[in-house]
């Protein structure tokens, strides 16, 4: 059977996965084996996400589950996002008790449940079931995510997510290559999430690989090309993973391009300084 879900298409024998760890053929069926299965959970507020303009000051259930359908050498959160079921551990939360949990941290200023940490899209029915459900309920809904998703599918769940914030890694594909992903997918991802959706957008700035000016200006006038209304995230890269011999990035060069997509943006946010 093949997985239509992302543009790797991936063709996946009975009971076997996909390259994200997590879609699986069972019976002829592809759907995502880690339904339910949580291996990160935690009451954050909605600025970690980031978000900056959604909720300030608000605070938002966090949840996470294992895989994902790129292979970052810089990823931050490894552990889980390159894992396998065997890999690691997890606690399974069905969607109404996922929704109930949500709901009993309204006191401590809660809003409702993102999805974030690992790749959360690969996880496809589990986040629009409990997102139909939260929303059903009054709760908000985020999702964090690289974007790497088909268009028919963004267009599904969309309505259902009230906050977004997609990772624009790079503006060209030979970054994008090296991450095992597709520029054009993720673009089209921001612009359909933004007729649905708020929408911010996390840009990582890595040393050498990403940092131009050329670069930036690109990003921004893609963004700008939208609606100049969205946020950007310009965020300061840290050695880790398979990228721990890279030196940090510079604060100024974070600064400097803050003020590159100024230009061009209303909002943008430093991160990671």
């Amino acid at each position: 059977m093949r997985c239509t879900l992302c543009p790797h298409f991936c063709e996946i024998a009975e009971n076997e996965v996909g390259l994200c760890r997590s879609r699986i053929n069972i019976n002829g069926r592809i759907v995502d084996e880690n339904y339910g299965r949580i291996t990160s959970l935690s009451l954050d507020p909605i600025e970690k996400k980031p978000l900056k303009r959604f909720y300030p000051g608000s605070k938002i259930l966090s949840i996470g589950s294992y895989g994902c359908n790129l292979s970052c050498p810089f990823c931050q959160n490894y552990e889980i996002s390159q894992a396998s079921k065997d890999d690691i551990e997890y606690k399974t939360i069905m969607p109404s008790e996922m929704v109930n949990l949500a709901f009993s941290y309204l006191k401590k200023g809660n809003i409702g449940i993102a999805f974030t940490y690992n790749e959360p899209l690969v996880s496809y029915e589990y986040v629009k079931d409990t997102s139909k459900l939260a929303k059903e309920k009054g709760l908000k809904t985020v999702a964090v995510t690289n974007g790497m998703i088909n268009s028919g599918y963004m267009e599904k769940l969309a309505p259902y997510i009230d906050a977004f914030n997609i990772d624009l890694k790079a503006f060209t594909q030979e970054f994008y290559s090296m991450c095992g992903g597709y520029l054009d997918t993720v673009k089209s991802s921001i612009r359909i999430a933004s007729r649905y959706s708020h929408v911010e957008v996390t840009s990582l700035i890595i040393p050498g690989r990403n940092d131009s000016d050329g670069e930036m200006e690109k990003i921004v006038l893609f963004l700008s090309s939208i609606s100049s209304d969205i946020p950007l995230h310009i965020t300061r890269f840290f050695p880790y993973y398979k990228m721990k011999d890279t030196e940090p990035t510079k604060i100024d060069k974070i600064y400097h391009l803050t003020e590159v997509a100024r230009k061009y943006l209303k909002y943008v946010y430093p991160g990671n300084i």
